[in-house]
Parts: structure tokens; sequence; C-alpha cells
């Protein structure tokens, strides 16, 4: 069970996280924080050494979710089938299930907004950032190896490729998403990156 000061620091982190995707980090002020999680400055900064700490924590945060988030749907992928191509296809058609489920449009990542605002940044954040997406890079090849060890590419390609295919639809998935104002675009995008892993590999 949290401590006190821990679900506070959750609270700070959580709202930090949702003015951030919104805002942006340039555009969020400490007393931004302060006023929609009515802590006080003190009680800011025995949690944080600062903005900057703070995009640290956050960043660090975020990959711990996301790994979770990616592994639990492996899991259930696993759990479902032997088939490493139909691993794949469930790993997919359960990613867009969660995107279309969402109450609205998908919030944002956190990795692209820190991305676009690098220069904020210092190397240590900038290197959090860089190590969550070739964390992605892993798992998705490691998915699709199991599938090329067992059925052959119609044409070649580079796994890694591939798999970072997939995360620019994700991250691009969300953006058009957010512009046109349409939950349903990320979701359907999914499922066409699902279809062209069909096409390439051959149905099971």
């Amino acid at each position: 069970m949290k401590t006190k000061g821990e679900r506070t620091r959750e609270h700070i982190l959580a709202t930090a996280e949702s003015i951030i995707l919104q805002r942006g980090f340039v555009g969020t002020s400490i007393e931004d924080i302060l006023e929609q999680t009515g802590i006080t400055k003190g009680g800011f900064f025995y949690h944080f050494d600062g903005k900057i700490d703070l995009a640290r924590k956050l960043m660090e945060r975020y990959l711990v979710q996301d790994t979770a988030f990616f592994n639990s749907l492996e899991q259930q992928a696993l759990d479902l089938t032997e088939d490493p191509l139909q691993q794949m296809l469930i790993f997919l058609k359960l990613m867009a299930k969660t995107m279309e489920d969402l109450p609205g449009t998908h919030p944002g990542c956190l990795v692209a907004g820190f991305t676009y605002e690098s220069q904020q940044f210092d190397d240590e954040i900038r290197s959090l950032n860089a190590e969550g997406v070739l964390a992605w890079r892993r798992m998705f090849v490691k998915l699709l190896t199991r599938i090329e060890e067992k059925y052959p590419m119609k044409s070649d390609q580079s796994l890694e490729e591939l798999a970072d295919m997939l995360t620019s639809v994700i991250e691009g998935g969300i953006i058009v998403s957010k512009v046109l104002d349409d939950r349903h675009i990320l979701p359907r995008q999914l499922l066409q990156y699902r279809n062209y892993l069909r096409l390439l590999f051959g149905d099971a």
C-alpha cells in the first residue's frame, strides 16, 4: 500500500503529465501544476528539485507504464495461442481495442512531446527518451523474429524497420487522431499495420 507521500507524488506526476500533454512542457509552469493539484510550493519541492527533475521523473514513470502495457498485451497474446503470427495479430488487435475504448482521442505521448521540445532538456532526459523508443524496437523485433522463424516473408524486409514502422504508426496515429479530433484513426491505423503483416508473412 502506498504511503501518503507516494500518493501525493503520484498525484503531482499524473496531473503534470496531463497538463504537459495539453500545453507542452514550456507552456506548463509549476504554478499551473500547483493550482490543479492543490499542492503547496513547499510540497512540490519536497518531491522534486525543480521542473527539469519533474520532467525526468515523468519520463521514467512513463517508460515503466508503457513497458507494463506492452508486456500485458504480449502475455495475453501468448496465453491465447502458440502460433507466433497469431500472437502478433492478437497483440495488435488488443492494442487497437484498447485505443478504441478510450473515452476520447489519445491524450498524446510524452516521448513525442519531449522530442518536440528536446532543447529544453538535459542529456539524461534525452537519453531516457531515446531508450524508450529503442525499448519499443526491441520488443517489436522480438515478436517479429518469432514470426520470421516460422513464416518466410513474401519479400525481404528489415525486422528493425518493420518494428520502427509500428512505432511510427502508433505515434503518427496519435497525432492525426488529435489533429482531426477522431479517436478512431489510431486504432484503424494499427489494424492496417496488422493487415500488412498478414500480407507479408501469410496468414497462419
